[in-house]
């Protein structure tokens, strides 16, 4: 399928499980897919057959986990190792991302979260510096799927960056989470763009399709990622609700391939 060039596009591995991944991928090369994300290690070998890249890669132990995070010291020795571990691997596979997680809150203040994330971040800014490749903290809701998870507002994110203080640092936005956190996503994509590396797209409500069956309108909403100067990759993540995915995954590409 011919696309506009605009926008990067990606999809959401785990969204097509059961499909297999080699198949995944020789559909997505027809649609004119660039990338298949949040796969491993062991999976980036098979996306590459077919030309594609991974926008986003998992890291693997503790470094996947939503709920066990940089907010918590007493992750923090695990998940250094286990970054310190992939970070060199994504590097190597020719990638330059690698998702991370802040955790949940668990009875702690957002201000001692962000410090103690911080403090833990800073330690892997060297090496993720010497690799080029860029920790990026995905921003979930804690309202309806990620119950007390601790980077659910893009303003936190934002701090965290900030504190941070690496380019190497920054923040997955997903549209569909934050939509039902704090809505006004064109003009928040506007004020935050600077912290964000990646986005990820999902229909409101039930994260199904993005067409006319949910509330947002995602052209437009492509249009002001565009206009930010933005580079990188959109992820395809709602959860065909069809019995054809794959043409539910082609008409979200084709909503999103602005001219």
């Amino acid at each position: 399928m011919e696309l506009n060039g605009k926008i990067n596009h990606s999809v959401c591995r785990w969204c097509y499980s059961k499909i297999p991944l080699e198949t995944l991928a020789l559909e997505a090369k027809k649609i004119g897919l660039k990338s298949i994300e949040l796969l491993g290690p062991e999976e980036w070998p098979i996306i590459k057959k077919y030309g594609l890249t991974c926008a986003l890669p998992w890291g693997e132990g503790l470094t996947r986990s939503l709920d066990k995070g940089f907010n918590d010291p007493t992750n923090h020795e695990e998940l250094i190792r286990g970054f310190e571990d992939i970070i060199p691997k994504v590097k190597a596979a020719g990638y330059d991302k690698v998702i991370c997680f802040s955790g949940n809150r668990r009875g702690m203040s957002d201000t001692d979260g962000l410090r103690n994330a911080a403090q833990a971040l800073r330690r892997l800014m060297p090496l993720a510096e010497k690799h080029n490749v860029t920790l990026v903290m995905e921003l979930l809701n804690s309202k309806v799927d990620h119950k007390d998870y601790m980077c659910d507002r893009t303003e936190w994110g934002a701090a965290l960056c900030e504190m941070v203080g690496s380019e190497k640092f920054k923040l997955l936005y997903d549209i569909y989470h934050m939509q039902i956190m704090e809505g006004d996503v064109i003009a928040t994509i506007r004020k935050y763009h600077r912290y964000i590396a990646h986005y990820h797209t999902g229909g409101v409500p039930g994260r199904n399709e993005i067409d006319n069956t949910q509330e947002l309108y995602y052209p437009a909403i492509m249009k002001a990622i565009v206009e930010t100067g933005y580079k990188g990759f959109v992820g395809q993540e709602f959860i065909p609700s069809r019995k054809d995915d794959i043409a539910s995954l082609k008409q979200g590409v084709t909503i999103c391939d602005i001219a």
